[in-house]
């Protein structure tokens, strides 16, 4: 294993470290401090550079960048309603992202913080261990949670994140990393790159795309990815009912098994995500390329892997609160699949 670090440069007045991991393979990861951004998860084939993640070169482009670019979210990925919520019979405002309602875990999250970093090798493991403090007076939720956000790659061609949070008082905690997959040897657009997903129902939500506590099954839809189906082809049945894009959460069953797989029509290659959560949200976009973005042209397949979205207001959503002084430990793993 392999760990190099340089500096990345300078996002407002301080200082962007890039730390890549490699392995034995040339399989790589290339974390930014700022907003722990996975900047690049790469496979090396043939001697040639195969990206997986979607990435920008430009330590600029991740600057407030719209589509939050596999960047770190929290301490609440997902929306919440009305921006508010309660906590042992106390409720809490914090501020509104979206019309109304709380997303990415708001304008003080992790998306704005640039983490302190240190690195650790382990034989056939190489880490790079993110933390950080945030207060109530940063983001306005309860209590001083650190947050240690871990990428671990291994000689397996695994990248593995793992997020520790532990707080001085009752808070919530439900991040995630933002992450956007393309597997397909161009990465151009979406056509030849299938989807499965280990989810039999996915979540009804309103206009303002927060959930309604209803759960509608896949099955015959143009959300069922229960077997490999391009995006293409799903997007194709979405426009029969006049849908234009996935921004969809779906309750998947965490486990041994990956809660989705992502790979390439001519079967070159392959990335399954493992969590240790109840919920990933699927959303298409381009992220690189506004003008294509406005057509709806799509490259890149955000899987964000959490509890189910507002799940602080539903029964059965999972349960994000963390208990004060008490360590909680989430876990989403890429394994990379040569074919």
């Amino acid at each position: 294993m392999q760990i190099t670090q340089e500096v990345a440069g300078e996002l407002h007045q301080q200082k962007v470290t890039k730390y890549v991991l490699t392995n034995q393979h040339g399989t790589r990861a290339a974390i930014l401090t700022w907003a722990a951004t996975l900047q690049e998860f790469s496979a090396l084939e043939d001697g040639k550079r195969q990206q997986l993640a979607v990435h920008q070169d430009n330590l600029a482009a991740y600057d407030n960048n719209t589509y939050c670019l596999c960047q770190a979210l929290g301490r609440v990925a997902g929306r919440i309603k009305g921006a508010a919520f309660d906590i042992d019979g106390k409720t809490y405002q914090i501020e509104a992202t979206e019309g109304k309602n709380a997303i990415h875990g708001g304008p003080h999250g992790f998306l704005h913080i640039n983490w302190d970093a240190t690195t650790q090798e382990d034989g056939d493991r190489a880490s790079v261990i993110l933390t950080h403090t945030s207060t109530p007076q940063d983001d306005q939720y309860p209590g001083n949670l650190t947050t240690t956000i871990t990428y671990t790659l291994d000689e397996n061609d695994r990248l593995t994140i793992t997020f520790n949070g532990q707080s001085d008082a009752a808070t919530l905690f439900n991040p995630t990393i933002h992450a956007y997959f393309n597997v397909t040897d161009d990465q151009h657009d979406l056509d030849q790159q299938w989807l499965t997903l280990n989810a039999d129902k996915r979540l009804i939500l309103n206009d303002e795309k927060i959930p309604t506590g209803e759960k509608a099954a896949v099955a015959g839809t143009g959300y069922d990815f229960r077997q490999p189906r391009t995006i293409k082809d799903g997007l194709a049945q979405l426009a029969q009912n006049g849908g234009v894009e996935y921004d969809d959460a779906f309750e998947v069953k965490p486990g041994d098994a990956p809660i989705a797989t992502v790979g390439d029509t001519t079967g070159h290659r392959e990335v399954q995500i493992y969590s240790d959560r109840n919920g990933v949200v699927v959303f298409t976009a381009n992220a690189t390329d506004p003008a294509r973005a406005d057509k709806r042209d799509y490259n890149a397949l955000a899987l964000e892997a959490q509890n189910l979205p507002d799940a602080i207001h539903h029964e059965g959503f999972g349960d994000i609160v963390l208990p004060a002084n008490q360590s909680v430990t989430h876990t989403i793993a890429y394994q990379y699949v040569r074919k």
